[in-house]
């Protein structure tokens, strides 16, 4: 069997910049052990699956090269942006139905909105583990689906080390943990790094801003934020606090268009 693939740098206007996504279109879909392969043999942070069947809603899931995902932000730019820069859909709002309800994708001037579920952390406590494993100590600790780990500058979040031995001792599925503060030239800054993956720090991850945006609205005073991910690709994302829902925008890039076989 044939398909399509696309793979597309989410998050950036430069190619080698962002985090990557590959995107496969579906007609029916496939089993998830075949889903789970596909996305191994990519070897990036995520794989999103789709398929239009000229609905108002098109299907979307994601698969890291372990596990099936509830949410993703990166893959789910990638896909709308492939839908609308290589497939030429012919609407500006994008619907997807996934594991985490309908999602819409708005598009303007080059720009995806995504509308995604908020997750405002709560103060928590930090596993043994998790603490070992980091060089450097966060003054507070909070946790949605992620633990959010809070820091006193920008200057932290860029020396922040992972000692791997340590923290793969963990399993967070699906989560992980996100590192932020305060910006320099931004509103707030993060990375991102999950236990037990075979990417251990994630380029950009739209899906933790689901927590990062409701966190820093409320502690700046502001809806509006712009965020930096401070990965060794970096990402901008542009965020908007809406109380239940929150706003992940950010542009994209396509990489390369070719296609997989799988028999």
């Amino acid at each position: 069997m044939k398909l399509e693939l696309y793979q597309v740098d989410a998050f950036t206007e430069e190619i080698f910049h962002g985090n990557p996504a590959c995107v496969v279109p579906l007609k029916n879909w496939l089993p998830d052990e075949i889903l789970l392969k596909i996305a191994r043999e990519n070897a990036v942070a995520e794989t999103a699956f789709f398929i239009d069947n000229g609905s108002d809603t098109i299907q979307l899931r994601w698969f890291t090269p372990e596990i099936e995902m509830d949410l993703c932000g990166h893959a789910t730019l990638a896909t709308a942006h492939s839908l609308i820069s290589i497939l030429n859909y012919q609407n500006s709002r994008i619907v997807f139905e996934t594991r985490s309800g309908e999602l819409t994708v708005d598009v303007k001037d080059g720009i995806y909105y995504m509308d995604f579920p908020s997750r405002m952390p709560e103060a928590s406590a930090l596993p043994d583990t998790i603490s070992q494993s980091l060089n450097i100590q966060p003054k507070e600790v909070f946790k949605a689906r992620d633990y959010v780990l809070v820091y006193d500058s920008e200057e932290d979040i860029r020396n922040i080390k992972i000692e791997r031995s340590i923290f793969d001792l963990i399993n967070l599925d699906p989560g992980g943990v996100v590192v932020t503060s305060a910006g320099t030239d931004s509103d707030f800054v993060s990375r991102y790094f999950t236990p037990q993956s075979s990417i251990l720090e994630d380029p950009v991850t739209g899906s933790a801003h689901c927590s990062l945006i409701p966190f820093w609205s409320s502690r700046l005073g502001k809806d509006k934020l712009f965020a930096r991910q401070l990965s060794e690709r970096g990402g901008q994302l542009y965020c908007e606090n809406k109380n239940e829902r929150v706003i992940v925008a950010g542009k994209a890039k396509t990489y390369s268009v070719g296609y997989l076989w799988i028999e």
